[in-house]
């Protein structure tokens, strides 16, 4: 399942019995809530039983409720035009844009990096290169990179190798454009290559590149190798984004076992000032629910 689609199915399941009527984002507008002093950031679809379906009317929503980040892992696929208009949307509210994923079609899911063949190669940098232009019309500095599947015709080293080779490649397009690849270690599918953090870190120190660091997704990590804190301090100085969702279930902090007030406290105190994407599901349906997500977040943000 492609992750934009993972996260519009898993955030609008209430939208069908949702109530009618005028949506907040065409009420006038209301005093914003108090920003949250972390830059959590929110996605399409995470606000649209209170703000509407338009991203550009959510994104709005989101900032007079706090937030002052978003992310959005099919940015790729919008048009040239609603790229800009969500740049532009986001430079006039003084709000950041998180990562989006490079790939043209979701090839990552189905190919791999793993294999050293030079059509994977000549199609991830393809996609680079236009990366870079999406980056600049949405004013993103992150894009999250996914390597493949494991190839199990070659050993865990030769793979990593072909990893390594490609990632330089890739690198090298985008460190004048400034843009950081971020790869995503994942616990999603057995098949995926990438899924530890000391795996990503190696790669990371391998490839050598300021374009070239780590995506920390707690939710992933959480399910792979637990022990957050500690391995989160173990690789830090390859880190260059984190991603939330509570475990089990992949639903907002408070509703699993994972206590992210002390999470958010420590990589603070360490001097993240980066944006930690939302990029998990809403425990409840409907406006009450994205309201509670909202709460949830008052809870856990920095004191």
């Amino acid at each position: 399942m492609k992750r934009r689609n993972f996260l519009r199915n898993s955030l609008l399941a209430g939208t069908a019995t949702a109530m009618t009527g005028t949506s907040l984002a065409s009420q006038p507008s209301q005093k914003p809530e108090q920003a949250f002093k972390m830059l959590f950031g929110t996605h399409d679809g995470m606000f649209e039983n209170n703000a509407g379906k338009n991203f550009i009317d959510q994104i709005k929503w989101a900032y007079d409720q706090g937030f002052r980040a978003i992310e959005d892992n099919g940015m790729m696929s919008r048009s040239p035009e609603e790229q800009s208009k969500i740049g532009d949307t986001l430079a006039k509210l003084g709000m950041k844009m998180g990562v989006f994923v490079i790939t043209s079609d979701n090839w990552h899911w189905k190919v791999s990096l793993t294999t050293g063949k030079q059509e994977f190669k000549d199609k991830m940098l393809a996609d680079c290169k236009k990366a870079l232009e999406v980056a600049k019309r949405c004013n993103a500095t992150h894009a999250t990179v996914v390597p493949g599947n494991y190839e199990r015709t070659l050993s865990f080293d030769m793979q990593t190798a072909n990893v390594i080779d490609a990632l330089k490649r890739g690198a090298e397009v985008l460190e004048p454009g400034k843009l950081v690849m971020v790869l995503e270690p994942l616990s999603d599918n057995p098949d995926l290559f990438l899924r530890h953090s000391d795996q990503t870190y190696m790669i990371c120190k391998a490839v050598n590149s300021p374009s070239c660091k780590i995506l920390f997704d707690m939710y992933h990590m959480q399910r792979n190798e637990g022990n957050i804190i500690a391995n989160i301090d173990r690789v830090w100085d390859e880190i260059g984004y984190f991603q939330i969702g509570d475990n089990p279930g992949r639903k907002e902090p408070t509703t699993g076992e994972m206590n992210y007030k002390n999470i958010f406290r420590h990589i603070n105190e360490k001097g993240y000032r980066g944006i930690l994407g939302m990029e998990h599901g809403i425990s409840k349906p409907g406006k009450d629910g994205e309201l509670a997500l909202i709460k949830a977040y008052r809870e856990v943000d920095l004191a």
